[in-house]
């Protein structure tokens, strides 16, 4: 029997905070691609992916208590960081009546931010098991220039003997000290990525392009053999490897809640179809149901019986 896939997913989990400040909290945790990572685990059956989640955390109770959430979530943990007098980062939400949100973060010492501090990290030492590494423009943002070489090189190393590397390019323009160095950051990380996952309108910001559709016709000329543009409401544009462009459709959605972790959905409904053989256009497909249905709910990451009836599809 072969093994599962190994799949690890790099950035930062933050406690997150949801409701009117000075008002009644709710205290949650999420971050871009830790919610993919668990999205993807609810969706994919460990016999066919182990889902694995890389970070660092600190030495204190919070901490420890996250990495005991993790686990119980079914998330690989061997590759986490415990770093002595650090803490996870801290981010609150703030929700408009249409489902937006504004988010006020606290997290330039966060535990992950040191995770390349080591001379030598887990996720280094174990690289020869990941067969997918995944990391966003976020996972990117919150490293500093020796630590970013350190995972390009890795990434490279994974692309030579042909493991798969997925570039989400979420892109927060406070997260970086300008514009050209984002775009710098980002153009190496899709010269090494086999898959490209393309929030369009982000595209458009980072690169200043005049209009959506400049900003989609440089997005379908990036260097990666396997191109997702996420479009909002539009049909997502999906070029699988060797293929030619197609339309996946979006789903009508009367209300939204709030579109907190819609694309970390849709990467990890994407990803758990097409690594267990589905097309490209059907992996998107899915992609765009799940994110649907996670835009109904408040919060990052849904109760899971919310999306019982799509795991049967």
């Amino acid at each position: 029997m072969s093994r599962p896939l190994q799949v690890a997913f790099f950035g930062e989990c933050m406690l997150e905070l949801q409701g009117a400040p000075f008002g009644d909290m709710r205290q949650t945790m999420g971050g871009d691609t830790w919610n993919s990572a668990i999205y993807l685990r609810r969706c994919s059956p460990p016999s066919a992916l182990a889902v694995h989640f890389v970070s660092a955390l600190g030495d204190d109770p919070l901490s420890q208590q996250m990495l005991d959430r993790w686990l119980a979530a079914g998330l690989g943990v061997g590759m986490v960081q415990r770093i002595a007098g650090r803490l996870p980062g801290l981010y609150l939400i703030e929700l408009a009546a249409n489902g937006e949100r504004a988010f006020h973060f606290w997290r330039s010492q966060s535990a992950a931010r040191a995770y390349f501090d080591a001379a030598t990290t887990p996720l280094e030492a174990r690289e020869a098991e990941i067969d997918l590494l995944y990391l966003s423009g976020i996972s990117l943002a919150i490293l500093d220039t020796q630590a970013r070489e350190r995972l390009f090189a890795l990434m490279g190393r994974l692309r030579a003997r042909g493991a798969q590397v997925v570039f989400d390019n979420n892109y927060r323009p406070r997260l970086w000290p300008s514009a050209p160095e984002a775009r710098a950051v980002f153009d190496r990380a899709f010269a090494l990525a086999s898959t490209a996952l393309i929030t369009l309108d982000d595209h458009q910001l980072l690169y200043g392009h005049a209009s959506l559709a400049d900003a989609q016709a440089a997005a379908q000329q990036l260097a990666p053999a396997e191109i997702i543009i996420k479009r909002g409401a539009e049909p997502t544009l999906v070029r699988g490897a060797g293929e030619a462009w197609a339309e996946a459709p979006t789903e009508p959605v009367a209300r939204v809640v709030d579109t907190t972790a819609a694309g970390d959905s849709f990467g990890a409904g994407y990803l758990s179809r097409r690594l267990q053989g589905a097309s490209a256009l059907d992996a998107a497909t899915f992609g765009n149901c799940l994110a649907a249905r996670v835009i109904q709910h408040p919060g990052a990451i849904i109760p899971a019986e919310a999306m019982l009836d799509l795991m049967e599809s």
